[in-house]
């Protein structure tokens, strides 16, 4: 039986990416199936009985999913952990990918501990999203990390910098930091093949012809995406906000899907 086939217990922790924004359920608007939970539904095909939670909250930075996150995972001793987890803090002035990693090193060292099989995943290459250059130093010091960190312990990796297929802005929502319903599936069907589960479908599957926009339609999207996205997320940095604060984990509990 392969390890696929043994995974009683399935456990995801991160930020939004691992909360599924912005992929709501049908007939919600604010409670997200995103790549975990189609994942878990995957896996559920080979395991009827598997147990899934999802401990992920929006806007959470390293040290917070380390501290929150992992302690909670860790009593659970799952089969399998997913960790995606560095993205909020790549993202905002000063960060230190060097003091991440080691923040990163320690959670999968305590997860791994328990003999859980920890699933890795580096961020994506930001030189394919729109305004996103400005951080690829930074996310490349850490993908580094977090590779060297995988390789040391022994996690399988899921790459998400080198995937130009999802450098298509139909991969992405209109707030350009989240996947949307179509990059979800995608996704999902990426980790899949990672874990070793069979799931159908291709997530490299050509994107259909798209008709690029002209200038002055680009110049308006940004402008609302300024407006709508930018701007709130400046002031929630100005009066250190986030967007998790007050919120819990969507399943904080293994339950059966």
């Amino acid at each position: 039986m392969s390890e696929s086939e043994k995974i009683g217990t399935f456990v995801a922790i991160g930020d939004s990416f691992t909360e599924g924004l912005n992929d709501p359920y049908p007939g919600e608007t604010d409670v997200f199936r995103g790549w975990a939970d189609r994942l878990a539904e995957h896996i559920a095909v080979l395991n009827p009985g598997l147990r899934y939670a999802n401990l992920a909250v929006r806007g959470k930075l390293v040290r917070q999913i380390v501290d929150d996150q992992v302690p909670i995972a860790v009593g659970l001793s799952p089969d399998l952990v997913t960790l995606c987890a560095g993205g909020n803090d790549m993202i905002r002035p000063g960060a230190d990918p060097d003091a991440a990693a080691v923040l990163f090193d320690d959670a999968v060292r305590r997860l791994r501990a328990t003999g859980s099989r920890v699933v890795v995943f580096t961020g994506f290459d930001p030189r394919g999203l729109r305004a996103g250059g400005r951080i690829r130093g930074k996310a490349a010091t850490y993908n580094m990390h977090l590779r060297a960190i995988a390789d040391h312990r022994g996690c399988p990796v899921v790459d998400l910098w080198p995937l130009r297929v999802f450098h298509d802005p139909r991969a992405w929502y209109e707030d350009r930091l989240h996947l949307s319903p179509e990059g979800h599936r995608r996704m999902a069907l990426y980790v899949a093949g990672v874990v070793g589960v069979p799931a159908e479908g291709d997530w490299r599957e050509p994107w259909p012809p798209l008709d690029r926009a002209d200038w002055l339609t680009m110049r308006r999207e940004d402008v609302h995406w300024a407006r709508t996205y930018l701007l709130p997320w400046i002031g929630r940095r100005a009066t250190r906000r986030s967007s998790g604060d007050g919120r819990g984990p969507k399943r904080p509990t293994p339950l059966p899907l």
